[in-house]
């Protein structure tokens, strides 16, 4: 098979006559060959490659010790196995656990015993996704770990505390692996283009086609190769030398999002989908969130505006909202994206839809207004802490209403200090089920200040 971008059985010229990778082998995918190969060449998890660190010891010391990677796709779970097993001479075995049962769990480790009772050679078990096995299959490892017959590194994009046992847990390090940063991700296409192993500058990306790469890539390296392959071939399959905006989204089949995360775009998107929520416009506001999604912004960012808007411009017209953005918030972190934008996508078309009162904002927003022009005053006595030694002696508590003694639950006394005596800072608005609030608590101050 010649040399070529993809695996088909010729490869696409570059412009001038030469091919995507020079002369290297390029039959497998480029994400493939572009695997790290040392932990130099690893791409950010700074972390976890300090001298003396673990994953150090374990690489340049030879020991035998058990792995738990946890970390988002794309982020080098899979790579640090091959590492692991490459720069130690050990045989690099890998089991998904999505096709995986307990007989090939099993068939994995006695092959890795038989393997070091026969040559002396150790084994790297690499388990991905291994929060897909069940309790028994997991159980399956522990043979093989406790014994030491394979060096286990299992994979999972899953919190391990809740989905891997106990016994397999103890037995491990676990790593976590950090999301990878956008500037993580764009040096790892700037070399592919550039490395012999990948496209070996037969053409050129960009700025703006890098840009969206990098995009679509959501901190993942791998999928940022998958797109950088499939546009570098399309640029050669048109006779381009070069990777422009046009040609990456065609090849990745996705239109650019003009967005800017670190600059005004970031800023006006998410200020149009505040004031599409609160203008009660629930097309537009799915378009913005929908803006936001496609160009990665993250999702926790998007639910705490919506937690915020959920009060100041929704407030106690539909006190749910709070609720449902809450819900949002914590669905984003227990189940994360793709699958949350449906989660962030049912708070947006509720939150659109409810009844809207500003009245909780202004209501904190002036009372704080008070407080920062002096309007302080002391407690009123009877408010004071009556439950120290001698505090009785000087009047704390005395004339204090117990408002559950009081007809309706309500006592007609002093709460305010005298400076705001009179402050009215809350005017609830009659819309939604705030007017049940404003009717309630305009006869509950009348009695309170025995109007």
């Amino acid at each position: 098979m010649d040399d070529g971008l993809f695996d088909t059985p010729a490869t696409p010229a570059a412009p001038g006559g030469g091919t995507l990778a020079g002369n290297t082998h390029t039959s497998a995918p480029l994400a493939v060959r572009m695997r790290p190969r040392t932990l130099d060449e690893l791409v950010g998890q700074q972390h976890l490659l300090a001298a003396g660190s673990p994953l150090r010891r374990l690489i340049e010391g030879d020991q035998s010790m058990s792995l738990l990677l946890w970390g988002p796709p794309g982020t080098g779970k899979t790579t640090i196995a091959a590492i692991v097993s490459g720069q130690t001479d050990r045989v690099f075995v890998e089991v998904s656990a999505v096709a995986a049962g307990i007989k090939d769990v099993r068939a994995a480790i006695d092959a890795a015993r038989a393997r070091l009772v026969a040559t002396g050679q150790e084994t790297v078990l690499f388990v991905d996704e291994v929060h897909r096995f069940s309790k028994a299959q997991q159980d399956a490892l522990l043979p093989g770990v406790e014994n030491r017959w394979v060096t286990l590194i299992a994979a999972t994009t899953e919190n391990p505390h809740f989905s891997v046992i106990s016994p397999l847990l103890s037995r491990s390090l676990l790593l976590t692996l950090e999301p990878l940063t956008d500037e993580d991700v764009r040096g790892v296409v700037t070399s592919a283009v550039t490395d012999e192993r990948g496209l070996a500058g037969a053409v050129k990306v960009s700025d703006e086609a890098l840009d969206h790469l990098v995009r679509l890539a959501g901190g993942d390296a791998r999928r940022s190769l998958t797109y950088l392959e499939a546009a570098a071939g399309a640029a050669v399959s048109q006779g381009l030398d070069v990777v422009d905006l046009a040609t990456a989204e065609t090849a990745v089949d996705r239109a650019a999002v003009r967005y800017d995360r670190d600059g005004d775009q970031h800023y006006d998107v998410i200020s149009a989908f505040i004031k599409s929520v609160r203008g009660s416009d629930v097309d537009a506001a799915l378009h913005y969130l929908a803006r936001m999604i496609e160009a990665g912004e993250d999702p926790r960012f998007i639910a705490r505006r919506l937690v915020i808007s959920a009060s100041e411009d929704i407030g106690l017209a539909h006190p749910a909202a709070l609720t449902t953005a809450v819900a949002a918030a914590q669905a984003v972190q227990l189940i994360g994206m793709p699958e949350a934008r449906i989660n962030l996508a049912q708070a947006v078309i509720e939150l659109s839809l409810a009844p809207k009162s500003n009245a909780v904002i202004k209501a904190v927003d002036a009372a704080i207004a008070d407080v920062r022009a002096g309007k302080i005053g002391t407690v009123p006595p009877h408010l004071r802490d009556a439950h120290y030694p001698g505090s009785k002696n000087l009047g704390h508590g005395a004339g204090y209403l117990y408002a559950h003694d009081q007809p309706y639950g309500i006592a007609e006394q002093q709460y305010l200090p005298d400076t705001v005596e009179d402050a009215e800072y809350y005017q609830p608005t009659a819309l939604g089920a705030e007017a049940g609030f404003r009717e309630r608590w305009e006869r509950v101050r009348r009695m309170i200040r025995g109007r």
